[in-house]
């Protein structure tokens, strides 16, 4: 197998067996087919489609794949002794990780975009490629077309990283951006969503945060050197924001967004094992911060290096185009690599801190806004607050908006530092008054100092 690539790079061509051919397989197709050419001339090596690998040759897709190139046997693609680089665009985490393993126990270097896989069983692919002499690549697995991934192994290799905030889906910044300038209630941004195809008939992927703690986990194995599991990633999705949350948050200079969130502990306690929070949230940052301006479908990854500083990273992070441009960004890589002989240049993940953990969330510091819904009578504060005082929970400010009429009337508190845990006991209590007359709701404030 590798004299066969050997020399097929020799005459300067790389051979790509693509599995997928549907709207991001063809669309990597179509972006070959129109910048190829450049891609040749750039890398000093003609690359090459040999193999395409679909569900069925008329299935509906965006861009035509030309039939002589389609196959249904994912199989043929590759064992084919032709194919030198395999580009697994299935997605899931069942038949992709077969596919994706055969093919590096074969010495081929994979190309992926598939974030649930790598979160599934990422260590378990890493350790094949390492085992077997080739390479996994999977700069479109995170964030799109930003080139996160390439950037943080790469560029930033000389850097600690001591935080990374990542709105890292587009469905959940759609929604929260349109709730923000439209104020709009978030079941009637869904349904807008859904109706124009920026979210799925069935969206608790994206909405309940799930998407976003593939990606993230991702990012902050990458940044601290352990694999991190999903089962260690606390999540929230976005469905218990409201209007009226968005609303009083910009009264309060603030934004709500869905984050991504990889931070070095800070506890207090001294700790023989190095500990992150791993975490997606709906967040409350600074309307002044330039992450609170990232609208619509566009991702941002905000990075900090304790060398290099602030970086931030914008653009596209799904739909077909963005992905196309990062797998060719991978082809050009392995298509590199082999022409030097240097299968793992870059090896694709390198476990270089095994006592790392993550911290459980509820030892996690934050601020904190919070909204509770009360009875409108003298002392309602003065009970709700010698409930936080016995926590040691202090509050920054209140605001207790008139003009609303009924049983009960909102009144928001901006907390300061206090542990995850504390906060949820203490409002677990406050949620047992009889003056209080829904749960509240609490929604952690990031300030990305």
């Amino acid at each position: 197998m590798i004299q066969g690539i050997l020399h097929a790079l020799i005459m300067r061509q790389l051979n790509i067996g693509m599995i997928g051919g549907g709207t991001v397989g063809s669309g990597v197709f179509h972006a070959w087919d129109r910048n190829g050419g450049l891609m040749s001339s750039r890398l000093g090596v003609k690359i090459n489609f040999q193999k395409v690998a679909v569900k069925a040759f008329d299935e509906p897709r965006p861009y035509p794949i030309p039939r002589s190139l389609m196959t249904t046997d994912w199989q043929s693609v590759v064992n084919d002794p032709n194919v030198h680089v395999v580009i697994e665009l299935v997605g899931g985490t069942g038949i992709a990780k077969t596919m994706a393993l055969e093919s590096l126990k074969l010495g081929k270097p994979v190309i992926t975009a598939n974030k649930a896989l790598l979160s599934a069983h990422g260590e378990e692919l890493f350790a094949a490629a390492s085992r077997y002499g080739a390479n996994l690549y999977y700069e479109a697995s995170v964030a799109g077309g930003i080139p996160i991934i390439k950037t943080m192994r790469e560029a930033f290799v000389g850097n600690r990283f001591t935080h990374i905030y990542g709105i890292v889906n587009g469905t959940c910044n759609y929604i929260l951006t349109r709730m923000k300038l439209e104020g709009a209630e978030f079941a009637d941004v869904l349904a807008d969503a859904q109706r124009l195809g920026y979210a799925e008939a069935e969206p608790s992927l994206d909405i309940d945060g799930f998407d976003s703690e593939h990606k993230i986990g991702i990012l902050a194995s990458l940044a601290h050197g352990f694999w991190v599991k999903p089962k260690d990633i606390h999540v929230e999705g976005i469905r218990h924001v409201s209007k009226q949350d968005m609303q009083f948050a910009g009264q309060l200079g603030y934004t709500i967004k869905l984050l991504g969130i990889v931070k070095q502990a800070e506890t207090g306690k001294a700790s023989a094992r190095p500990r992150v929070q791993v975490s997606v949230y709906p967040a409350l940052i600074p309307n002044t911060h330039v992450l609170a301006n990232v609208n619509h479908v566009f991702n941002a990854v905000f990075v900090r290096g304790d060398v290099v500083g602030d970086t931030l990273f914008y653009g596209r992070g799904a739909g077909k185009d963005a992905t196309a441009s990062a797998v060719l960004s991978d082809v050009a890589d392995a298509a590199l690599d082999l022409k030097h002989g240097s299968k793992d240049r870059v090896p694709a993940f390198v476990p270089h801190q095994p006592a790392g953990a993550v911290m459980p969330i509820g030892e996690a510091i934050s601020r904190y806004y919070v909204r509770f819904s009360v009875v409108d009578r003298p002392g309602v504060l003065a009970k709700i607050a010698a409930v936080l005082a016995a926590s040691k929970i202090g509050i920054s400010s209140v605001i207790q908006p008139e003009g609303h009429e009924g049983q009960s009337v909102p009144l928001i508190l901006m907390i300061h530092d206090a542990p995850n845990a504390a906060m949820q006991k203490a409002l677990a209590k406050i949620a047992k008054m009889p003056v209080v007359k829904a749960p509240p709701v609490m929604i952690r404030v990031e300030t990305l100092e």
